[in-house]
């Protein structure tokens, strides 16, 4: 029973270390900056940067885990699929940017429970969301959940 029990350890070691050359999740470059929103004030920016840029934005600070696989996977796609829905850095070069944007924060969807548990900076009070909220409604182009209704008439 003990040699399989180290059998099955050093399987799993020798596992871990070779999915360490599997290369996805490593590239760490952020893209360029192209264009922001026109923030409403150096305050929303900041709670958008603190919550938000890391996976909605082009200026991802990479955590030293997110060199280390398969957590560097998970934090791959997570920023992805970010930035694929939302992106802070390419304001206004898609259709994604306005849907839902105020409504996740108030419904409490955004930034994850996930997130939050490695990040605690990013775990804004009520207050600080409020303005997020309201600071990003006021972005030109960013609809409202009272918009969407109104658009729906």
């Amino acid at each position: 029973m003990k040699k399989i029990f180290l059998f099955m350890i050093a399987a799993l070691v020798f596992g871990f270390l070779l999915i360490q050359f599997i290369p996805y999740g490593r590239s760490h470059n952020n893209p360029p900056v192209v264009q922001e929103p026109e923030w409403t004030s150096a305050e929303v920016r900041s709670l958008a940067e603190r919550a938000c840029f890391d996976c909605h934005s082009n200026e991802t600070k990479w955590p030293w885990y997110s060199s280390i696989a398969p957590v560097s996977w998970l934090v791959m796609r997570d920023i992805q699929e970010g930035r694929e829905h939302l992106n802070f850095s390419e304001w206004g070069m898609g259709e994604n940017e306005s849907d839902d944007l105020v409504e996740t924060i108030y419904e409490g969807e955004m930034p994850p429970a996930s997130y939050i548990l490695l990040h605690s900076e990013a775990n804004l009070s009520n207050g600080e969301k409020e303005s997020l909220a309201q600071g990003l409604a006021q972005i030109p182009g960013v609809h409202t959940e009272s918009e969407h209704e109104e658009d729906d008439d």
